[in-house]
């Protein structure tokens, strides 16, 4: 997806919000082209007045910037967020989507359906463990925050956090360093470090900010927190400490010092981070610190972190490689770029492919954000379904005049059709008179010769020797049928028939005969019954019976056995037909 060609940002800092508008060239570079910073009235450590003050501040300049009605990237401060780095097991990003929801219900100590939470993976994993960067926040808290954007006529798109902002600013403007390299954000209520090597990244935040200094202020001289803060202003300045002579104004030398030892143990919670950064992050120590933040124009902040940390110290240039249009008023602009990171951070996430892509949006936000994408989907479908509608309304119009044309052939065809259905009925009758007179004559030129073809298959099947037939007995449903005992010239009485359930409407099932039973004997002879059972083998492949491989011991129904007194034993076997022969 390419990115707009323009893009409005929001940073809301503690004590100081900043409205940016940036232009995007083809090839993907930057230009600020407006900039302004609204300051909060409010302490800074009055959470409850801060979303009204946010809603005034934004309203303010989006007045001021004329900058009309539309998405914005906003900044939440890192106080407001919860943050937590873990070191996972596990080889790429796709790997923790089994463990991270786990994860950040043991980590957040808040109930984690009263969070709005997101991960980033940082870097590549190493040993077999990913570090992962955790951030929540409270969803009441941020619904407060995000009301006062909306208020103000702006639309939320990404929300993301200072300090991870401020982190993709200066990769993409100091993308050419080298080694690890401290950037100290120092603000109203606290200050962030970031650390960068590489692709690893790791922030913590100390409770010392500017806002100290102003407290300290008030709480010499017994001022109010604003009167302090206006005092720090005008005449506050660092100290240089060591042989350097004292300001000949007493108030602003008095400032100085106490700016002094404030920022003196700002100094002592730094070397005790980059201590825990190299010792429980794997870091190395760092080669360069870049100063950021509204806090660091105080004059001499510079000199003194030179001069404590005994390394390179300069300050952020977040417009390193960013290019400035002529309508940004270069006055607001100088006094204020060392606190202007975080907008440029802002702005990059619509460029694409930025190392940190936290997004802590609201439920709100999510489901404005969801039914906006599938907005054209379903005004799509709308128009076409309403095409869809228009287009049948005209075929069916259509179809039903050809469909009155086409009827009235079909009726034409239908009655010729109907006259030679009913010839062909006469036709079908006459055909079935036919053969119910030819079919007893057609069957009994079949069966002539049955009984011919039965006595000589089993002639030919029967062993030479030791074995007699001595009776053949036709039969029919399990009973046999005697041909002696029938009168002359009369066929033999039907077997009853075993009573079966006949569907309705169809014809009653006629007698047949479905078996032979064959009667013999067998001599006393060296296989003895075996004798039997060659000569039921040699049935079994028989074009006339049927006779199953399984059903051997069921053909021969009886078969005695040698005794050493006869010299002739009687068996009998029963041999189903494949065609069974009906009955007259």
């Amino acid at each position: 997806m390419s990115a707009p060609t323009r893009i409005r940002v929001l940073n809301l800092g503690m004590q100081n919000v900043a409205l940016a508008e940036f232009h995007t060239t083809p090839a993907g570079a930057l230009t600020l082209s407006r900039l302004d910073f609204s300051e909060l009235l409010a302490d800074p450590g009055a959470d409850a007045s801060r979303p009204g003050q946010l809603e005034a501040a934004i309203a303010q300049l989006k007045a001021q910037t004329k900058i009309p009605n539309s998405p914005v990237n906003y900044a939440l401060p890192s106080q407001s967020v919860f943050t937590r780095y873990l070191s996972l097991p596990g080889s790429t990003a796709e790997d923790l989507n089994q463990i991270i929801a786990f994860e950040a219900q043991q980590n957040i100590p808040f109930p984690i359906d009263e969070v709005v939470w997101d991960y980033q993976p940082l870097g590549e994993a190493r040993d077999g463990k990913l570090n992962v960067v955790l951030l929540a926040i409270k969803t009441d808290l941020l619904e407060a925050i995000n009301r006062a954007v909306e208020t103000a006529g702006f639309e939320p798109r990404k929300i993301d956090v200072a300090p991870l902002a401020l982190l993709n600013a200066f990769r993409y403007n100091y993308a050419d360093l080298d080694g690890c390299s401290l950037l100290v954000d120092v603000g109203s209520r606290t200050t962030n470090l970031i650390f960068i090597e590489g692709d690893k990244a790791y922030t913590r935040s100390i409770p010392v900010g500017g806002n100290a200094i102003t407290v300290a202020i008030a709480k010499e001289f017994g001022q109010p927190v604003e009167a302090a803060e206006l005092a720090k202003k005008e005449k506050g300045f660092v100290g240089l400490g060591g042989s350097y002579a004292e300001h000949e104004d007493e108030l602003a030398s008095r400032i100085s010092k106490l700016a002094r030892t404030t920022l003196t143990r700002l100094h002592a919670e730094i070397v005790r981070s980059i201590s825990f950064y190299r010792a429980n992050q794997g870091g190395t120590q760092p080669l360069r610190v870049f100063l950021a933040g509204g806090a660091v124009s105080m004059p001499y902040m510079l000199e003194f972190f030179g001069e404590k940390l005994q390394m390179p110290v300069e300050f952020f240039n977040p417009f390193r490689n960013v290019a400035i249009a002529s309508t940004v008023d270069t006055q607001i602009l100088s006094a204020n770029a060392h606190a202007a990171g975080e907008i440029v951070g802002l702005a990059l996430r619509e460029l694409g492919n930025c190392p940190i892509e936290i997004n802590l949006r609201p439920p709100a936000v999510v489901n404005a954000q969801t039914l906006a994408r599938r907005k054209p989907f379903l005004i799509a479908a709308t128009v076409c379904l309403f095409l869809a509608l228009i287009q049948g309304w005209i075929y069916f119009s259509k179809a039903s005049a050809v469909q009155s044309v086409v009827l009235e052939g079909v009726n034409r065809d239908i009655a010729a059709l109907d006259s030679k259905a009913q010839e062909f009925d006469r036709l079908k009758k006459a055909q079935d008179q036919l053969e119910a007179v030819a079919t007893p004559l057609l069957t009994s030129a079949l069966e002539r010769d049955i009984w011919v073809r039965i006595i000589d298959e089993l002639g030919a099947k029967l062993p030479p020797q030791f074995i007699w037939i001595t009776r053949l007995t036709p039969m029919s449903n399990g009973r046999s049928l005697s041909l002696l005992d029938t009168k002359q010239g009369q066929a033999p009485p039907p077997p009853p028939a075993a009573p079966t359930r006949q569907r309705p409407g169809t014809a009653p099932v006629k007698p047949a005969i479905d078996a032979i039973e064959i009667q013999g004997l067998y001599f006393y002879n060296p296989s003895q019954a075996k004798v039997i059972d060659d000569f039921v083998n040699n049935l079994q492949g028989s074009p006339l019976f049927s006779i199953a491989p399984n059903d051997k011991a069921k053909v021969v129904t009886r078969r005695n056995t040698p005794d050493d007194e006869s010299w002739a034993y009687a068996y009998t076997i029963v041999l189903p037909l494949k065609n069974p022969i009906a009955l007259p």
